[in-house]
């Protein structure tokens, strides 16, 4: 079986709205499922690839700093 999971993930929330996609966001983190987390990924790639270098470096710094206080 030839799955592509970004194409799936892609498929499931091409069209929903902000309220949509953040529902589904966070849904995704208070379920704490593994299975969840490569869509999350996938949501990330999609915003790393459409945000310019300063949106960049604000979420590697938020990162950064949310890292050190886990």
């Amino acid at each position: 079986m030839n799955l592509d999971l970004r194409k799936a993930v892609l498929h499931n929330i091409s069209g929903n709205s902000v309220d949509e996609l953040e529902a589904t966001i966070v849904d995704a983190i208070q379920t704490g499922e593994e299975k969840t987390l490569p869509g999350l990924g996938v949501l990330f790639e999609v915003y790393w690839n459409n945000a310019d270098e300063s949106e960049k470096e604000e979420m590697l710094e938020t990162l950064e700093d949310a890292l050190k206080k886990s």
